[in-house]
C-alpha cells in the first residue's frame, strides 16, 4: 500500500499529515480553519486518498502552509520511486459558474504556474491571497510541476473549491499505476 505520514513540530505549529495514495476519499481534517479543511476534504475525496491532517499553530498562515508542506512530502514519499505511475494528470472541473484547469507532472522538476482571482479578502475563513501560495507550496514539496487556471466564474468559494476537486482529480490519474517501469525516457525520476 502506498501510504506515508509526516510530522512537522516548529516553534509555530504542530503538524501531523497521513496519505494513502489507493484510498476511498475518506477525509479527517482539523486544521482549525475551515474553509481550508472543506478544500482538503474535497482534494481528498476527488482524488480517493485517504487523508488525515491534524495541525495546530499561532496564525492561519502557518497552519495552512505547514500542512501544504506536510502533504506534499507525505505524497513525494508515499510515492517511493515512481515505478508503474502514470507521471502526468489533469483535469478540467466545473462548480457552478466556475471553471477551474488543473494540470500536473510527478517528474521530480518543481515549478508552479497558479492563474487565480479572488474577488474577496476571505475564502470563509481563509484569506484569499494564501491561496496561491498554498499551492505553491504543495508543488515544491511534492516536487512536481503544477498549473492551475480559473478559466470562469464568479463565486470564489466555487473557484476554490474547483481547484482543489481538480488538484485530487489530476494527482489521482497522475499516482495511477500503468506497469512496473520508471516513466521517463531518462530511466529515473
Amino acid at each position: 500500500m502506498r501510504k506515508e505520514t509526516i510530522e512537522r513540530e516548529t516553534k509555530e505549529t504542530t503538524i501531523k499529515v497521513s496519505i494513502i495514495l489507493d484510498g476511498e476519499g475518506e477525509a479527517d481534517v482539523e486544521t482549525g480553519i475551515r474553509f481550508f479543511d472543506h478544500l482538503l476534504e474535497s482534494f481528498a475525496k476527488h482524488g480517493k486518498f485517504d487523508l488525515m491532517a491534524k495541525s495546530k499553530g499561532d496564525f492561519e498562515h502557518h497552519i495552512a502552509e505547514d500542512t501544504m508542506i506536510a502533504l506534499g512530502k507525505a505524497l513525494e514519499k508515499a510515492l517511493g520511486d515512481k515505478k508503474g505511475i502514470r507521471r502526468m494528470g489533469d483535469a478540467i472541473v466545473p462548480m457552478d459558474d466556475s471553471l477551474a484547469l488543473v494540470a500536473l507532472d510527478l517528474g521530480g522538476r518543481v515549478y508552479s504556474e497558479i492563474g487565480v482571482d479572488f474577488r474577496k479578502e476571505k475564502l470563509i475563513d481563509l484569506n484569499s491571497d494564501l491561496f496561491v501560495h498554498l499551492l505553491e507550496t504543495f508543488a515544491s514539496n511534492s516536487k512536481c510541476n503544477l498549473h492551475v487556471d480559473i478559466l470562469r466564474g464568479v463565486n470564489d468559494h466555487h473557484k476554490a473549491e474547483a481547484v482543489f476537486k481538480g488538484l485530487g482529480i489530476a494527482l489521482s490519474e497522475a499516482v495511477s499505476k500503468k506497469g512496473d517501469k520508471v516513466p521517463s525516457t531518462k530511466g529515473v525520476i
